[in-house]
């Protein structure tokens, strides 16, 4: 199985991420649900008013980290990219889901934005092992 099969393994569909941004220069860590693109993006719903979106305009520099499963063994990996907040009502529709109805009620709610995560580098764990994708 090659790499991106494996990073997808652990990224595709729906997961929960720990996505940290920056803010003053630290960094500042919240899960995060987001689905996992077979491009190796992710994206993810928030509101518009957050903290984390005023972070990503300030400084895009993201790191996620997503883990496998239920067993430390298990991989996962460490996402270093940038973030992308989408306002335009096409992306809002494109990646609408309705389990968010009760957050957003509609897709074309000014609050909702989606988040697009594109990875620059990307560390996977396994067996004690670490492999590299770099985009």
């Amino acid at each position: 199985m090659s790499l991106k099969e494996n990073i997808l393994k652990v990224t595709g569909g729906e997961r929960v991420a720990a996505v940290a941004t920056v803010q003053e220069g630290k960094p500042v860590v919240r899960f995060m649900a987001l689905f996992g693109l077979d491009d190796l993006t992710l994206i993810g719903a928030t509101m518009k008013s957050s903290r984390k979106v005023k972070q990503i305009k300030k400084n895009p520099e993201v790191s996620l980290t997503i883990w496998s499963g239920k067993n430390f063994s298990d991989p996962y990996v460490m996402i270093q990219g940038k973030a992308l907040v989408h306002e335009d009502l096409e992306t809002k529709k494109k990646f609408w889901n309705p389990k968010m109805e009760v957050y957003f009620q509609k897709p074309d709610n000014p609050e909702y934005v989606v988040l697009k995560f594109v990875p620059q580098r990307i560390e996977y764990y396994h067996d004690m092992n670490m492999e590299v994708w770099v985009g």
